[in-house]
């Protein structure tokens, strides 16, 4: 049965479910993306796991609709830098967004156009709470998936071209007590970022 965006209805998010159409995001996917490119490189000679994958309800794109799904990010690391999504900003720029954290362990990182950036941690049913103008990436700090539930603005669209051309300052890799921040070698700044203030 087709969402009714009029009048109102319930979707189903069973875990693990085949049944509904899941978008995957492939190692292969996000090649350059990784900080240790030798690493992505000799992975993907071998293999190319799964990162993440997401399933969305179809909304309009329409003022005042709600968009929102599930995304499942797998554990794992590319040399010591754990999994992540590819993170965006929206088009539409100042647009929040809010992420509920259904199982797992892991970090949203945010970031804006002017610099400032923070590392929320994600914890079972815990939400966070991303700020218009920001940014967002999840991470996969964890030994098992990070199980996300996710919703926003449906008419936000989404800006991935800034974060696939500059990255983010910052890396979240394995240290010898855990998950820590380090500089990103492959950031570029804001050089050539598009205004999208609208």
């Amino acid at each position: 049965m087709a969402p009714d965006w009029i009048r109102g209805f319930a979707a189903a998010f069973e875990k693990g479910a085949e049944s509904v159409l899941w978008t995957n995001r492939f190692l292969s996917d996000m090649n350059g993306m990784y900080a240790d490119q030798a690493e992505t490189d000799r992975i993907l000679s071998e293999e190319d796991p799964l990162i993440y994958r997401y399933h969305e309800i179809g909304a309009p794109e329409e003022p005042g609709v709600l968009s929102f799904g599930i995304t499942e990010l797998m554990p794992g690391r590319v040399g010591r830098e754990y999994y992540m999504t590819k993170g965006h900003f929206h088009r539409r720029l100042m647009t929040s967004e809010v992420y509920l954290c259904l199982e797992g362990s892991g970090a949203l990182m945010l970031e804006n156009q002017e610099g400032d950036w923070k590392l929320i941690p994600m914890r079972p049913m815990e939400a966070v709470y991303v700020p218009k103008g920001y940014a967002h990436r999840s991470i996969n700090t964890g030994e098992s998936v990070l199980r996300m539930f996710f919703v926003y603005e449906a008419d936000a669209g989404h800006d991935y071209g800034t974060i696939e051309t500059r990255g983010y300052r910052h890396l979240v890799i394995s240290g010898s007590e855990g998950a820590v921040t380090a500089d990103n070698p492959k950031w570029c700044g804001m050089a050539g970022q598009a205004d999208r203030s609208e």
